[in-house]
């Protein structure tokens, strides 16, 4: 009885121990990219490079801190709207998803996704800590729907090595960077002439965010209100003919690359194939390691700036942000306890995200040494005042893009003419907005 007893006893004490060590698990998912072969195991987030490898090392370092707590990562294609649609509808979301500010409003209207508010009081977060572009791009009728993690847009990267080459850059080493739409033309000339290469590289192919996300940069410019009414775009107008013709004639004279892709255009930048790369914020990482190694096209070479104004209207380039969402779904107070945990960490660690060349989304940031001392960062900083986003009542935004690459990317590769593709274009969207 006594041997019985005390097995008892040690059954009992071993079952209170693995309750007290009871995971909560919680499902992410996220675009971002897959690099576990590099970083699935890395914890020191400040050796990690790029937007896979510090968001993966960051959830690492997280589950590590806080041993309580199991995140399940899955990784989808970008921007992973499709699968998210398909589980939303089969009742099999995730807790935690990555999403676009310019995509909240399709799934906070019909109540896909839930308020973040009570999940970040309990953590103790105030909505004062982000910036105002920040906080605005998740607030949807006086709630936060995502916690804010970054803004980007567009910028010129730019390869000085071959601007030297060209002859377009100045005395103190800067890059000689176009004000005006004649100016862009004359210096790509210039730049073709004198190195054989194209003057910018851009995405053309399998795309259409580039195309959309320049229109809406060279509309601002231009003080287009092409969304006054946010059920109704405006986009056959003088302005926007005028840019779609910029873009063709960039084409047409030899003076981007064309037929490129997403990886293909990042490729052709960091081996030297053209002086101006058109991408996002998200790579400054990736093309400053590049040019701190030898034997790169860039060693030694790179720089980075907003996209010039080359309309007199205003200086402004169109900006969206990346946010934590939740979908709409039943949870344990374990698991809203365990997100809001990561949400606070996500939020005390947006510096290290911010080494992406993304602007940070916590105010506190921007006043640090360190957010300082990075690389280029007093070149772009100015986005924080002229990036604007398209109106936050603006639904299908994706599919709006989608629809504006297609029909403007049809009037770049002369397929239809440029009035033909933008009325299609206003038609498309119009139809779209109105059917939601």
């Amino acid at each position: 009885m006594r041997r019985f007893l005390l097995s008892t006893a040690a059954v009992i004490a071993l079952t209170c121990g693995t309750s007290a060590q009871a995971q909560t698990k919680i499902e992410l998912q996220r675009f971002f990219g897959a690099c576990d072969a590099d970083y699935g195991k890395v914890t020191e987030v400040s050796k990690a490079v790029g937007e896979c490898g510090i968001i993966t090392s960051l959830i690492n370092k997280f589950e590590a801190d806080n041993p309580d707590v199991d995140v399940n990562v899955t990784t989808v294609e970008w921007p992973g709207y499709d699968q998210l649609n398909a589980q939303l509808a089969s009742g099999a979301a995730p807790d935690v998803v990555s999403m676009h500010y310019s995509a909240i409003s399709d799934y906070q209207s019909r109540g896909l996704i839930d308020p973040v508010d009570e999940v970040l009081s309990a953590q103790g977060i105030s909505p004062d800590s982000f910036t105002d572009a920040a906080r605005g791009g998740v607030t949807k009728e006086g709630q936060m729907f995502g916690l804010p993690f970054d803004n980007w847009t567009m910028l010129f990267h730019v390869n000085l090595n071959l601007m030297k080459q060209a002859g377009l850059v100045n005395a103190d080493g800067t890059p000689i960077l176009p004000t005006s739409v004649d100016e862009l033309i004359a210096q790509g000339k210039q730049f073709k002439e004198k190195t054989g290469k194209p003057y910018l590289v851009q995405i053309l192919a399998n795309e259409t965010a580039a195309y959309a996300r320049v229109l809406y940069t060279l509309l601002q410019q231009q003080n287009a209100d092409f969304f006054a009414d946010p059920t109704k775009i405006t986009l056959n107008t003088p302005e926007a003919k005028s840019v779609v013709e910029l873009m063709k004639k960039i084409k047409d004279e030899g003076l981007t690359t064309t037929g490129l892709d997403y990886a293909a255009a990042v490729t052709s930048f960091t081996n030297g194939d053209g002086g101006i790369a058109v991408n996002g914020t998200w790579l400054i990482g990736d093309f400053v390691a590049q040019s701190e190694k030898e034997g790169t096209a860039l060693e030694g070479g790179y720089t980075v700036y907003p996209v010039p104004q080359l309309y007199p209207g205003r200086d402004s380039t169109y900006a969206d942000g990346h946010s934590w969402v939740l979908p709409h779904k039943d949870r344990t107070p374990e698991q809203t306890e365990a997100i809001g945990k990561l949400f606070k960490f996500l939020a005390e660690n947006d510096f290290q995200w911010a080494r992406t060349g993304h602007l940070p989304a916590v105010k506190a940031v921007f006043d640090m040494q360190d957010f300082k001392s990075l690389p280029h960062r007093e070149n772009i900083a100015k986005i924080a005042e002229t990036g604007r986003s398209l109106p936050g009542a603006v639904q299908r935004q994706f599919a709006i893009q989608d629809i504006i690459g297609e029909e403007v990317g049809a009037a770049v590769n002369g397929d239809k003419t440029i009035d033909e593709a933008l009325g299609s274009a206003e038609s498309r969207i119009n139809d779209l907005l109105a059917n939601i």
